[in-house]
């Protein structure tokens, strides 16, 4: 009988010790506020715009060395020799791909740049949103979105920690324009 007693003693504080448990803290941050409102992202994009221009130009140089080529190829070519007519073709063909290639480069070229650029700046960040979080006493802290897809459905203002990230990293928030994810739920139809 002692033993029922004690085990059953020992199995409620067992169960009220668990229900006294705070329950566990999780904010979530919006990484594209965030990012939008730090200076460094007018700067980015300032360089990406202009290694875009350039590439542009570029592309477009060779594309109206390929359209007059082809232009004098069209103009000429009942008057061609057929092996002048052929080693024409062949050249315009080589244009056309490096065209393309170049193309494809430059389209390569941005994306590695705009990983470089934003790189430090997502540490800088993620580092930041750690701090907070400790300082805060999150558990965790999940991200709004994914893809542009919503990941969080509903959160309480209260767990929202962008605006404590962006103070921590020494910028100041926009008043009441936090981005949030739905944080009403759904009005059933």
């Amino acid at each position: 009988m002692k033993k029922l007693v004690l085990v059953m003693v020992f199995a409620c504080s067992a169960i009220l010790s668990q229900a006294q448990t705070a329950p566990t803290k999780i904010g979530y941050a919006d990484i594209d506020y965030i990012m939008g409102a730090m200076p460094e992202t007018k700067q980015i994009e300032s360089e990406l715009n202009s290694t875009q221009t350039q590439l542009k130009n570029q592309i477009d140089a060779k594309y109206a060395e390929f359209q007059k080529k082809y232009q004098d190829y069209n103009a000429n070519i009942n008057t061609m020799l057929e092996a002048v007519r052929v080693n024409t073709e062949r050249e315009l063909q080589q244009l056309q791909q490096n065209l393309e290639k170049l193309q494809q480069d430059a389209q390569a070229s941005i994306q590695k740049k705009q990983l470089d650029l934003t790189k430090p700046l997502y540490e800088k960040i993620g580092k930041a949103i750690e701090a907070v979080a400790k300082e805060n006493g999150y558990a965790m802290v999940l991200t709004a979105q994914v893809g542009g897809l919503d990941v969080v459905l509903y959160a309480d203002d209260s767990t929202i920690v962008s605006d404590l990230v962006l103070k921590k990293l020494g910028v100041t928030p926009k008043p009441a324009a936090a981005a949030t994810p739905a944080t009403t739920p759904a009005k059933p139809k």
